[in-house]
Protein backbone atom coordinates (compact mmCIF):
# COMPACT_ATOMS: atom_id res chain seq x y z
CA UNK A 1 0.00 0.00 0.00
CA UNK A 2 2.80 2.41 1.11
CA UNK A 3 4.39 1.47 -2.57
CA UNK A 4 1.44 2.02 -3.90
CA UNK A 5 0.98 5.10 -2.49
CA UNK A 6 3.92 6.65 -2.98
CA UNK A 7 4.42 5.30 -6.29
CA UNK A 8 0.66 7.22 -7.11
CA UNK A 9 1.86 10.35 -5.14
CA UNK A 10 5.31 10.37 -7.59
CA UNK A 11 2.38 10.10 -10.68
CA UNK A 12 0.79 12.87 -8.83
CA UNK A 13 3.22 14.62 -8.36
CA UNK A 14 4.77 14.19 -12.00
CA UNK A 15 1.57 14.37 -13.83
CA UNK A 16 1.12 18.39 -11.51
CA UNK A 17 4.39 19.29 -12.77
CA UNK A 18 3.61 18.23 -16.01
CA UNK A 19 0.08 20.26 -16.15
CA UNK A 20 2.03 23.22 -14.85
CA UNK A 21 5.34 22.97 -16.91
CA UNK A 22 2.42 23.30 -19.90
CA UNK A 23 0.07 25.82 -18.49
CA UNK A 24 3.11 28.68 -17.58
CA UNK A 25 5.91 27.28 -17.50
CA UNK A 26 6.57 25.22 -14.10
CA UNK A 27 7.76 26.24 -10.73
CA UNK A 28 11.27 25.98 -12.14
CA UNK A 29 10.77 28.83 -14.51
CA UNK A 30 9.39 30.82 -11.62
CA UNK A 31 12.57 30.58 -9.81
CA UNK A 32 14.62 31.67 -12.27
CA UNK A 33 12.03 34.23 -13.08
CA UNK A 34 12.54 35.75 -9.61
CA UNK A 35 16.03 35.07 -9.41
CA UNK A 36 16.04 37.58 -12.66
CA UNK A 37 14.20 39.58 -11.24
CA UNK A 38 16.05 40.13 -7.79
CA UNK A 39 19.30 39.88 -9.68
CA UNK A 40 17.82 42.87 -12.03
CA UNK A 41 16.07 44.72 -8.85
CA UNK A 42 13.33 44.97 -7.04
CA UNK A 43 9.89 43.03 -8.05
CA UNK A 44 7.65 45.39 -10.03
CA UNK A 45 5.01 46.09 -7.75
CA UNK A 46 1.78 44.66 -7.63
CA UNK A 47 -1.42 46.70 -9.70
CA UNK A 48 -3.78 48.08 -7.47
CA UNK A 49 -7.26 48.08 -7.74
CA UNK A 50 -9.49 51.49 -7.78
CA UNK A 51 -9.92 51.04 -3.85
CA UNK A 52 -5.62 50.62 -3.43
CA UNK A 53 -5.99 47.34 -2.56
CA UNK A 54 -3.49 44.32 -4.42
CA UNK A 55 -5.39 43.23 -7.64
CA UNK A 56 -6.16 39.36 -6.67
CA UNK A 57 -6.44 38.72 -10.58
CA UNK A 58 -3.27 39.78 -11.81
CA UNK A 59 -1.21 36.64 -11.10
CA UNK A 60 -1.82 32.67 -9.37
CA UNK A 61 0.86 33.42 -6.95
CA UNK A 62 2.03 35.95 -4.83
CA UNK A 63 6.00 35.02 -4.97
CA UNK A 64 7.37 38.26 -3.60
CA UNK A 65 5.93 40.82 -0.97
CA UNK A 66 8.97 42.58 0.12
CA UNK A 67 10.79 45.37 -1.77
CA UNK A 68 13.44 47.32 -0.89
CA UNK A 69 11.92 50.61 0.83
CA UNK A 70 12.52 53.12 3.35
CA UNK A 71 10.00 53.38 6.37
CA UNK A 72 7.83 56.61 5.86
CA UNK A 73 8.91 58.62 8.78
CA UNK A 74 12.83 58.08 7.25
CA UNK A 75 14.42 60.86 5.73
CA UNK A 76 15.33 58.91 2.49
CA UNK A 77 11.80 58.15 1.98
CA UNK A 78 10.89 61.27 0.21
CA UNK A 79 7.32 60.49 1.62
CA UNK A 80 5.70 64.04 2.54
CA UNK A 81 2.30 64.06 3.13
CA UNK A 82 1.45 64.67 7.25
CA UNK A 83 -1.86 66.11 6.22
CA UNK A 84 -3.64 63.66 8.41
CA UNK A 85 -1.00 63.99 11.33
CA UNK A 86 -1.94 68.18 11.32
CA UNK A 87 -5.68 67.21 11.28
CA UNK A 88 -4.59 65.38 14.38
CA UNK A 89 -2.90 67.91 16.31
CA UNK A 90 -6.16 70.30 15.58
CA UNK A 91 -8.53 68.12 16.58
CA UNK A 92 -6.01 67.59 19.91
CA UNK A 93 -5.71 71.35 20.47
CA UNK A 94 -9.67 71.61 19.79
CA UNK A 95 -10.31 69.05 22.69
CA UNK A 96 -7.69 69.72 24.81
CA UNK A 97 -8.07 73.45 25.20
CA UNK A 98 -12.21 73.84 24.84
CA UNK A 99 -12.67 74.45 28.31
CA UNK A 100 -10.67 77.53 28.17
CA UNK A 101 -12.76 78.94 25.37
CA UNK A 102 -15.56 78.32 27.44
CA UNK A 103 -14.56 80.23 30.57
CA UNK A 104 -13.37 83.38 28.40
CA UNK A 105 -14.73 86.20 30.46
CA UNK A 106 -16.10 88.66 27.87
CA UNK A 107 -16.18 91.62 30.51
CA UNK A 108 -13.21 91.32 30.95
CA UNK A 109 -11.68 91.42 27.63
CA UNK A 110 -13.71 94.07 26.93
CA UNK A 111 -11.77 96.13 30.19
CA UNK A 112 -8.55 95.38 28.19
CA UNK A 113 -9.82 97.64 25.15
CA UNK A 114 -11.96 100.46 27.04
CA UNK A 115 -12.00 101.97 30.35
CA UNK A 116 -14.92 104.17 29.55
CA UNK A 117 -17.70 102.69 27.11
CA UNK A 118 -18.36 106.58 26.24
CA UNK A 119 -14.73 107.32 25.62
CA UNK A 120 -12.48 105.46 22.51
CA UNK A 121 -9.56 107.28 22.28
CA UNK A 122 -7.59 104.45 20.70
CA UNK A 123 -10.09 104.29 17.75
CA UNK A 124 -9.67 108.27 17.62
CA UNK A 125 -6.43 107.70 17.44
CA UNK A 126 -6.90 105.85 14.28
CA UNK A 127 -9.04 107.83 12.71
CA UNK A 128 -6.65 110.68 13.15
CA UNK A 129 -4.06 108.63 10.81
CA UNK A 130 -5.55 109.52 8.04
CA UNK A 131 -4.53 112.94 8.23
CA UNK A 132 -0.72 112.12 7.85
CA UNK A 133 -1.94 109.72 4.48
CA UNK A 134 -3.73 112.72 3.06
CA UNK A 135 -0.51 114.98 3.46
CA UNK A 136 1.84 112.29 2.25
CA UNK A 137 -0.23 112.32 -0.72
CA UNK A 138 -0.55 115.90 -0.82
CA UNK A 139 3.38 116.36 -1.01
CA UNK A 140 4.12 113.70 -3.69
CA UNK A 141 1.22 115.62 -5.87
CA UNK A 142 3.35 118.51 -5.58
CA UNK A 143 6.35 117.23 -6.13
CA UNK A 144 5.15 115.12 -9.04
CA UNK A 145 4.09 118.44 -11.04
CA UNK A 146 7.45 120.85 -9.68
CA UNK A 147 5.35 122.92 -7.66
CA UNK A 148 7.78 121.88 -4.62
CA UNK A 149 11.72 121.12 -4.89
CA UNK A 150 12.77 117.64 -3.72
CA UNK A 151 14.80 119.96 -0.87
CA UNK A 152 11.50 120.78 0.62
CA UNK A 153 9.45 117.46 -0.03
CA UNK A 154 12.18 115.66 1.98
CA UNK A 155 11.43 118.12 4.84
CA UNK A 156 7.52 118.48 4.54
CA UNK A 157 8.34 114.16 4.48
CA UNK A 158 10.78 114.16 7.35
CA UNK A 159 8.09 116.10 9.56
CA UNK A 160 4.99 114.13 8.60
CA UNK A 161 7.00 110.84 9.34
CA UNK A 162 8.20 111.86 12.58
CA UNK A 163 5.23 113.18 13.40
CA UNK A 164 3.94 109.65 12.68
CA UNK A 165 5.67 108.53 15.34
CA UNK A 166 5.73 111.38 18.29
CA UNK A 167 1.81 111.94 18.27
CA UNK A 168 0.05 108.61 19.05
CA UNK A 169 2.61 108.14 21.72
CA UNK A 170 2.25 111.65 23.29
CA UNK A 171 -1.32 110.98 23.39
CA UNK A 172 -0.42 107.29 25.03
CA UNK A 173 1.28 108.75 27.24
CA UNK A 174 -0.34 111.63 28.88
CA UNK A 175 -4.02 110.48 28.36
CA UNK A 176 -5.70 108.19 31.31
CA UNK A 177 -8.55 107.37 29.71
CA UNK A 178 -6.37 104.79 27.00
CA UNK A 179 -5.86 101.36 28.30
CA UNK A 180 -2.46 99.63 27.20
CA UNK A 181 -4.28 97.18 24.82
CA UNK A 182 -5.61 100.24 22.70
CA UNK A 183 -2.42 101.72 23.01
CA UNK A 184 -0.57 99.03 21.77
CA UNK A 185 -2.79 98.90 18.94
CA UNK A 186 -3.16 102.23 17.65
CA UNK A 187 1.08 102.33 17.60
CA UNK A 188 0.84 99.46 15.88
CA UNK A 189 -1.40 101.08 13.17
CA UNK A 190 0.80 104.45 13.13
CA UNK A 191 3.95 101.63 12.79
CA UNK A 192 2.76 100.63 9.87
CA UNK A 193 1.43 103.59 8.73
CA UNK A 194 5.17 104.78 8.86
CA UNK A 195 6.47 102.52 7.46
CA UNK A 196 4.02 102.40 4.41
CA UNK A 197 5.02 106.10 3.72
CA UNK A 198 8.41 105.67 3.85
CA UNK A 199 8.22 103.31 0.99
CA UNK A 200 5.88 105.74 -0.72
CA UNK A 201 8.21 108.32 -0.82
CA UNK A 202 10.67 106.18 -1.86
CA UNK A 203 9.09 104.67 -4.52
CA UNK A 204 8.06 108.00 -5.97
CA UNK A 205 11.19 109.39 -5.71
CA UNK A 206 12.96 106.65 -8.06
CA UNK A 207 10.25 107.48 -10.38
CA UNK A 208 11.10 110.99 -10.17
CA UNK A 209 14.52 109.97 -10.85
CA UNK A 210 14.02 107.97 -13.97
CA UNK A 211 11.19 110.26 -15.41
CA UNK A 212 8.63 106.91 -15.30
CA UNK A 213 5.17 108.29 -13.84
CA UNK A 214 3.48 111.02 -11.98
CA UNK A 215 1.80 110.54 -8.85
CA UNK A 216 -1.00 108.00 -8.59
CA UNK A 217 -4.35 108.99 -7.52
CA UNK A 218 -5.36 108.95 -3.99
CA UNK A 219 -7.37 105.30 -4.29
CA UNK A 220 -4.06 103.97 -5.22
CA UNK A 221 -3.17 105.16 -2.11
CA UNK A 222 -5.57 103.80 -0.07
CA UNK A 223 -5.41 100.40 -2.00
CA UNK A 224 -1.52 100.45 -0.39
CA UNK A 225 -2.44 101.62 3.23
CA UNK A 226 -4.61 98.81 3.30
CA UNK A 227 -2.87 95.76 1.13
CA UNK A 228 -1.18 93.29 3.32
CA UNK A 229 2.45 94.40 2.21
CA UNK A 230 4.57 97.68 3.63
CA UNK A 231 6.64 97.78 0.16
CA UNK A 232 4.90 100.33 -2.58
CA UNK A 233 5.13 99.60 -6.08
CA UNK A 234 3.15 101.22 -9.01
CA UNK A 235 1.42 97.84 -9.76
CA UNK A 236 0.23 95.65 -7.49
CA UNK A 237 0.37 91.56 -8.74
CA UNK A 238 -3.68 91.23 -8.90
CA UNK A 239 -5.73 87.94 -8.61
CA UNK A 240 -8.29 87.45 -11.16
CA UNK A 241 -10.91 86.87 -8.46
CA UNK A 242 -12.54 86.63 -5.17
CA UNK A 243 -12.87 82.97 -3.89
CA UNK A 244 -15.62 82.65 -1.54
CA UNK A 245 -15.11 79.35 0.14
CA UNK A 246 -10.65 80.18 0.76
CA UNK A 247 -12.04 83.65 2.30
CA UNK A 248 -15.06 81.93 4.48
CA UNK A 249 -12.34 79.40 5.93
CA UNK A 250 -9.85 82.17 6.55
CA UNK A 251 -12.46 84.29 8.50
CA UNK A 252 -13.86 81.19 10.57
CA UNK A 253 -10.04 80.66 10.92
CA UNK A 254 -9.64 84.10 12.48
CA UNK A 255 -12.93 84.11 14.67
CA UNK A 256 -11.68 80.43 16.09
CA UNK A 257 -7.99 81.41 16.96
CA UNK A 258 -8.96 84.72 18.69
CA UNK A 259 -11.21 83.16 20.67
CA UNK A 260 -8.35 80.20 21.64
CA UNK A 261 -5.83 83.05 22.36
CA UNK A 262 -7.91 85.06 24.77
CA UNK A 263 -9.22 81.55 26.45
CA UNK A 264 -5.83 80.50 26.71
CA UNK A 265 -4.42 83.74 28.33
CA UNK A 266 -7.06 84.55 30.45
CA UNK A 267 -7.20 80.88 32.14
CA UNK A 268 -3.21 79.40 31.53
CA UNK A 269 -0.96 82.65 31.08
CA UNK A 270 -2.18 85.13 33.66
CA UNK A 271 -2.89 82.43 36.39
CA UNK A 272 0.60 81.30 35.66
CA UNK A 273 2.39 84.78 35.17
CA UNK A 274 0.61 85.95 39.05
CA UNK A 275 2.36 82.82 40.71
CA UNK A 276 5.47 84.23 39.55
CA UNK A 277 5.24 87.34 41.42
CA UNK A 278 6.24 86.16 44.67
CA UNK A 279 9.28 84.51 44.06
CA UNK A 280 10.36 87.71 42.00
CA UNK A 281 9.66 89.46 44.73
CA UNK A 282 11.86 87.16 47.23
CA UNK A 283 14.45 86.59 44.76
CA UNK A 284 13.94 83.14 45.42
CA UNK A 285 16.03 82.14 41.75
CA UNK A 286 15.17 78.53 42.19
CA UNK A 287 11.29 78.77 41.91
CA UNK A 288 12.02 82.03 39.23
CA UNK A 289 13.72 79.25 36.59
CA UNK A 290 10.79 77.07 37.82
CA UNK A 291 8.26 79.58 37.12
CA UNK A 292 10.19 80.83 33.94
CA UNK A 293 9.85 77.18 32.48
CA UNK A 294 6.28 76.78 33.35
CA UNK A 295 5.58 79.76 31.57
CA UNK A 296 7.44 78.77 28.26
CA UNK A 297 4.89 76.18 27.36
CA UNK A 298 1.32 78.68 27.17
CA UNK A 299 3.63 81.52 25.99
CA UNK A 300 4.96 79.69 23.15
CA UNK A 301 2.20 77.77 22.22
CA UNK A 302 -0.05 81.48 22.34
CA UNK A 303 2.90 82.70 20.17
CA UNK A 304 2.54 80.09 17.21
CA UNK A 305 -1.59 80.48 17.27
CA UNK A 306 -0.46 84.21 16.81
CA UNK A 307 1.32 83.61 14.05
CA UNK A 308 -0.60 81.05 12.33
CA UNK A 309 -3.63 83.67 13.05
CA UNK A 310 -2.04 86.94 11.98
CA UNK A 311 0.39 85.44 8.59
CA UNK A 312 -1.99 82.72 7.14
CA UNK A 313 -5.60 83.53 8.49
CA UNK A 314 -5.80 87.35 8.74
CA UNK A 315 -3.40 88.71 5.98
CA UNK A 316 -4.89 85.78 3.23
CA UNK A 317 -8.48 87.21 4.45
CA UNK A 318 -7.15 90.98 3.55
CA UNK A 319 -5.19 89.77 0.41
CA UNK A 320 -8.29 88.08 -0.83
CA UNK A 321 -10.67 90.77 -0.39
CA UNK A 322 -8.13 93.13 -1.93
CA UNK A 323 -7.31 90.47 -4.76
CA UNK A 324 -3.72 91.12 -3.99
CA UNK A 325 -2.11 88.27 -5.81
CA UNK A 326 1.84 88.30 -3.42
CA UNK A 327 0.86 86.03 -0.98
CA UNK A 328 4.02 84.86 0.13
CA UNK A 329 3.70 86.64 3.81
CA UNK A 330 6.01 83.83 5.52
CA UNK A 331 8.82 81.28 4.44
CA UNK A 332 9.81 77.69 6.31
CA UNK A 333 11.19 79.42 9.24
CA UNK A 334 10.74 76.61 11.61
CA UNK A 335 13.63 74.75 9.51
CA UNK A 336 16.14 77.96 10.55
CA UNK A 337 19.35 76.51 10.94
CA UNK A 338 20.58 79.78 11.83
CA UNK A 339 19.05 82.87 13.69
CA UNK A 340 19.77 85.02 10.51
CA UNK A 341 17.19 82.62 8.32
CA UNK A 342 14.77 83.08 11.61
CA UNK A 343 14.64 86.65 10.86
CA UNK A 344 14.49 86.77 7.00
CA UNK A 345 12.27 83.95 7.06
CA UNK A 346 9.28 84.56 9.86
CA UNK A 347 8.07 87.60 8.93
CA UNK A 348 8.33 88.36 5.27
CA UNK A 349 6.53 91.55 4.85
CA UNK A 350 8.68 93.42 7.41
CA UNK A 351 12.23 91.72 5.62
CA UNK A 352 11.37 92.76 2.42
CA UNK A 353 10.63 96.01 3.72
CA UNK A 354 14.12 96.31 5.84
CA UNK A 355 16.22 94.81 2.47
CA UNK A 356 14.59 97.01 0.36
CA UNK A 357 14.26 100.55 1.99
CA UNK A 358 17.03 100.26 5.13
CA UNK A 359 19.85 97.17 4.06
CA UNK A 360 20.51 97.86 0.48
CA UNK A 361 20.51 101.90 0.90
CA UNK A 362 23.08 101.56 3.59
CA UNK A 363 25.01 98.94 1.06
CA UNK A 364 24.93 101.54 -1.76
CA UNK A 365 26.52 104.14 0.56
CA UNK A 366 29.35 102.77 1.24
CA UNK A 367 28.17 100.81 4.72
CA UNK A 368 29.71 97.24 4.98
CA UNK A 369 27.56 94.67 5.66
CA UNK A 370 27.81 93.96 9.66
CA UNK A 371 27.14 97.68 9.43
CA UNK A 372 23.85 97.44 7.84
CA UNK A 373 22.95 94.50 9.58
CA UNK A 374 23.53 95.99 12.89
CA UNK A 375 21.36 99.54 11.71
CA UNK A 376 18.30 96.88 11.02
CA UNK A 377 18.58 95.15 14.32
CA UNK A 378 18.69 98.45 15.87
CA UNK A 379 16.23 99.55 13.96
CA UNK A 380 13.99 96.56 14.78
CA UNK A 381 14.94 97.21 18.45
CA UNK A 382 13.77 100.34 18.58
CA UNK A 383 10.36 99.35 16.59
CA UNK A 384 9.72 96.57 19.56
CA UNK A 385 10.88 98.86 22.84
CA UNK A 386 8.65 101.83 21.58
CA UNK A 387 5.71 99.60 21.16
CA UNK A 388 6.29 97.85 24.59
CA UNK A 389 7.32 100.83 26.98
CA UNK A 390 4.76 103.71 25.39
CA UNK A 391 1.64 101.51 26.19
CA UNK A 392 3.05 100.48 29.58
CA UNK A 393 4.17 104.11 30.50
CA UNK A 394 7.40 102.98 31.71
CA UNK A 395 11.18 102.55 30.07
CA UNK A 396 13.13 99.05 31.00
CA UNK A 397 14.25 98.26 27.34
CA UNK A 398 13.94 94.32 27.68
CA UNK A 399 12.77 94.84 24.44
CA UNK A 400 15.55 96.80 22.82
CA UNK A 401 18.13 94.77 24.64
CA UNK A 402 16.84 91.19 23.78
CA UNK A 403 16.58 92.36 19.77
CA UNK A 404 19.95 93.66 20.38
CA UNK A 405 21.09 90.25 21.93
CA UNK A 406 20.24 88.25 18.41
CA UNK A 407 23.33 90.05 16.89
CA UNK A 408 26.06 87.79 19.38
CA UNK A 409 23.24 84.97 19.53
CA UNK A 410 23.15 84.96 15.57
CA UNK A 411 27.15 84.62 15.38
CA UNK A 412 27.72 81.80 18.27
CA UNK A 413 24.40 79.71 16.83
CA UNK A 414 26.33 80.38 13.24
CA UNK A 415 29.59 79.10 14.68
CA UNK A 416 29.32 76.44 16.86
CA UNK A 417 25.77 74.78 15.67
CA UNK A 418 25.21 72.95 12.31
CA UNK A 419 22.18 71.45 10.98
CA UNK A 420 19.38 70.15 13.77
CA UNK A 421 21.71 71.46 16.67
CA UNK A 422 21.44 74.64 14.76
CA UNK A 423 17.77 74.19 14.29
CA UNK A 424 17.75 73.20 17.82
CA UNK A 425 19.16 75.83 19.38
CA UNK A 426 16.99 78.25 17.09
CA UNK A 427 13.94 76.68 18.99
CA UNK A 428 15.18 76.76 22.44
CA UNK A 429 15.96 80.58 21.97
CA UNK A 430 12.09 81.20 21.13
CA UNK A 431 10.65 79.37 23.60
CA UNK A 432 13.10 80.47 26.19
CA UNK A 433 13.51 83.93 25.39
CA UNK A 434 10.18 85.57 25.19
CA UNK A 435 8.67 84.39 28.42
CA UNK A 436 12.14 86.01 29.95
CA UNK A 437 10.97 89.22 28.52
CA UNK A 438 7.08 88.41 29.34
CA UNK A 439 8.39 88.19 32.69
CA UNK A 440 10.93 91.17 33.25
CA UNK A 441 7.96 93.43 31.85
CA UNK A 442 5.53 91.60 34.02
CA UNK A 443 6.89 92.29 37.19
CA UNK A 444 8.46 95.70 36.62
CA UNK A 445 4.30 96.85 35.91
CA UNK A 446 3.53 95.12 38.78
CA UNK A 447 5.85 96.85 40.93
CA UNK A 448 5.46 100.04 39.16
CA UNK A 449 1.71 99.97 39.47
CA UNK A 450 0.15 97.70 42.28
CA UNK A 451 3.04 97.47 45.31
CA UNK A 452 3.66 101.34 44.50
CA UNK A 453 0.02 102.27 44.89
CA UNK A 454 -0.35 99.19 48.27
CA UNK A 455 2.56 101.12 49.92
CA UNK A 456 0.90 104.77 49.25
CA UNK A 457 -2.32 103.17 50.43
Amino acid sequence: MGDRGGAGGSRRRRTGSRALSQGSGGPVAAEEEVRDMGAGGDAPAPDKDKDGDDDVGSGHWDLRCHHLQDSLFSSDSGFSNYRGILNWCVVMLILSNARYGILVDPIQVVSLFLKDPYSWPALCLVIVANVFAVAAFQVEKRLAVGALTEQAGLLLHVVNLATILCFPAAVALLLKSITPVGSVLALMVYTILFLKLFSYRDVNLWCREIRATKAKAKADLYYFLFAPTLCYELNFPRSPRIRKRFLLRRLLEMLFFTQLQVGLIQQWMVPTIQNSMKPFKDMDYSRIIERLLKLAVPNHLIWLIFFYWLFHSCLNAVAELMQFGDREFYRDWWNSESVTYFWQNWNIPVHKWCSRHFYKPMLRRGSSKWVAKTGVFLASAFFHEYLVSIPLRMFRLWAFTGMMAQIPLAWIVSRFFRGNYGNAAVWLTLIIGQPVAVLMYVHDYYVLNHEALTAGA
